[in-house]
């Protein structure tokens, strides 16, 4: 049987994009052909999909991981390669997602509500994407790019299926034990539950975790008496656990030791529920007798008997209770509002650290500028640097006090940043093709410029 778990973690990994291919037309009769290979696919990303079905976060508990599918590498004759699957990952109506820091990103308190916990990664483009004019023959062609993988925290604010009302000492506490994995106190006198005691319920194939199987909340409420709707014996406080219930399930005492008939435990009940709130009434409801090993004979006033202690008809409850929260739970998802798709906050472009190595460009943006399968080649160098520029990066390193030499490093690429001879930018040869006499002489002239 299920353990109600309401705080879990969550390591969402999204997938890689594919690589972009590198490849020339090689066909009869056509001496050069031009570039032909396609782009890589996106990587999958990883939603959080609000689920009435889903009761707590126990899937989590033992493997919070999930992952969503790689994109494929493009291929020759300009195929682009598929894009990774998306994973859909269910989680209960009333799910909190917090980060690290405790900050709440987002509340999935509708069902069918979406969010993006972790986008894939975007995929490369081929070689044939980078054809013009200029360039002729590109011989390069872009890696894909890393999809996001991110930490969780994940909090249940729950609302019970299943409310379990009657008399002070009925059996409620037994009944909730023996059909789930709460363990209430449980004793032979008045009021032993002063708090509510929620459980999950199974009902199906328990064993195997299936995702068809109905799991629902049942909720033990503390004993109601007459007069509770007045505040009697706490019963206001009581009563209000009931409020959010889906489905009430009125248990009354069938044993010769009851302190009132069935018939009269029901209109107290009743009218009790109506007294605090007239809406309880209309919420669907079915009447168990409880203690049917002790009962002296049948019970007109109920609708099943169960005795918790043998198991006598839990079974039967079971699978109607579950059919009457399957119900009110299309009900409920069919009048609430449209779920709304939530997307985390964009992150910003690019910005500049440093570290005592150097520079450090950090953002998505200036990763991408720079992924390419071999950056020693001059097209693929020139084209990292003529969108790095376009990023405004000469910008934000003089801004930020870079020299000329200092070692700037974005994703896996380190080089080193010149301002060009129109006073800024970065210079092209530099990385690569500078001797070192040319190096030697710009250290020189920043020194005098440094005494000066």
């Amino acid at each position: 049987m299920s353990s109600f778990v309401d705080a879990a973690q969550l390591h969402a990994r999204a997938g890689d994009g594919g690589a972009g291919c590198v490849s020339f037309r090689r066909e009869a009769h056509v001496a050069r052909g031009g570039p032909d290979g396609g782009d890589g696919g996106h990587g999958g990303d990883v939603w959080l999909v609000a689920d009435v079905n889903q009761s707590s976060l126990l899937a989590f508990r033992d493997h919070p991981f999930r992952r969503a599918g790689d994109g494929r590498h493009g291929s020759s004759k300009r195929q682009h390669g598929a894009a990774g699957g998306d994973v859909e990952v269910a989680v209960p109506v009333g799910t909190v997602v917090h980060d690290a820091t405790g900050e709440v990103l987002v509340d999935l308190d509708v069902a069918g509500s979406r969010w993006r916990a972790a986008a894939g990664g975007q995929g490369g483009w081929g070689n044939a994407r980078f054809l013009s004019n200029r360039r002729r023959a590109p011989d390069f062609a872009e890696q894909g790019e890393r999809g996001e993988e991110r930490w969780y925290d994940l909090e249940l604010k729950l609302r019970a299926d299943v409310a379990i009302v009657g008399f002070p000492n009925v059996g409620k506490s037994t009944l909730i034990a023996a059909v789930s994995a709460a363990r209430p106190k449980i004793a032979d006198y008045p009021f032993t539950t002063l708090v509510p005691n929620l459980g999950v319920v199974r009902v199906g194939d328990r064993a195997s975790h299936r995702a068809d199987a109905t799991e629902f909340v049942m909720a033990d409420i503390p004993g109601l008496v007459e007069g509770a709707a007045s505040g009697r014996g706490l019963g206001r406080e009581f009563l209000r656990h009931v409020e959010h219930a889906r489905v009430l399930c009125l248990l009354l005492d069938l044993s010769e030791s009851a302190p009132l008939s069935a018939p009269a435990q029901y209109q107290v009940l009743l009218r009790e529920l109506t007294d605090y709130l007239p809406e309880l009434t209309e919420r669907p409801r079915i009447v168990v007798g409880s203690k049917g090993d002790l009962a002296a004979g049948p019970e007109p006033t109920v609708e099943l008997t169960v005795a918790a202690v043998t198991r006598q008809g839990i079974d039967r409850l079971l699978a109607r209770l579950a059919e009457m929260v399957t119900t009110a739970r299309r009900e409920a998802a069919a009048a609430s509002p449209a779920p709304v798709l939530h997307r985390p906050a964009a992150e910003s472009a690019v910005s500049v650290r440093r570290e005592a190595a150097g520079w450090v460009l950090e953002g998505r943006a200036a990763e991408r500028a720079v992924r390419f399968n071999d950056l020693t080649g001059s097209g693929a160098l020139e084209e990292s640097v003529r969108r790095l520029r376009a990023l405004g990066v000469d910008r934000l390193l003089s801004r930020a006090g870079a020299r000329d030499g200092d070692v700037v490093r974005v994703g896996p690429v380190s080089f080193e940043w010149f301002r060009d001879a129109a006073g800024t930018g970065i210079d092209v040869e530099e990385p690569h093709r500078a001797t070192q006499r040319e190096r030697r002489a710009r250290r020189e002239r920043r020194e005098d410029d440094d005494d000066a």
